[in-house]
């Protein structure tokens, strides 16, 4: 079927994705998963490249926090609004931790599935998931450390997915 006479919504021409996964804290780690997840349930064959700070996401045991320093966009629902929280608030010890609570809180009142979940939904979803080698390395990390059913490989590895995909994403 020609692109012409493709029906709307048709994913004919998207059948494969990379995604470039680098940051680790809580709020960063949703969208990779998102759409690894939604990709892959329509049938988008999807790797994802784990490097730097994304690395940590494939750890077994995760310590994922929000941080607000720098995060002028963060608003969270409180007293029926949403209040913003000063920068410079985020400097102040324990505020790290606090904010990591009412995210994590808002996460499980709202019933939203945990990057657990996502991650095993991807790995059952056949979401290629490779663990960057040098950044291993780098920050001293053992495959060990990391969940079981990953690949490791380097920038080369990446490269001879994101050469072929139809999407790549940097995230």
């Amino acid at each position: 079927m020609s692109d012409a006479t493709a029906p709307a919504g048709s994913l004919d021409n998207a059948k494969s994705m990379s995604i470039i996964v680098t940051k680790g804290t809580l709020d960063w780690a949703y969208p990779p998963f998102i759409l690894a997840t939604t990709a892959a349930a329509m049938d988008v064959d999807v790797t994802m490249f784990f490097t730097f700070y994304g690395l940590t996401l494939l750890k077994k045991d995760l310590d994922m926090q929000v941080s607000p320093l720098g995060n002028a966009a963060m608003k969270m629902p409180m007293a029926g609004m949403h209040m913003a929280m000063p920068n410079m608030v985020g400097m102040i010890p324990g505020v790290t931790a606090f904010t990591t609570g009412m995210m994590k809180n808002m996460i499980k009142k709202k019933g939203v599935a945990s990057i657990e979940e996502l991650r095993e939904a991807a790995q059952l979803s056949d979401v290629r998931m490779i663990a960057c080698q040098m950044t291993l390395d780098l920050f001293e990390y053992s495959t060990d450390d990391m969940i079981e059913d990953i690949d490791v490989g380097g920038a080369a590895t990446y490269m001879e997915n994101a050469l072929k995909a139809d999407i790549n994403l940097y995230i």
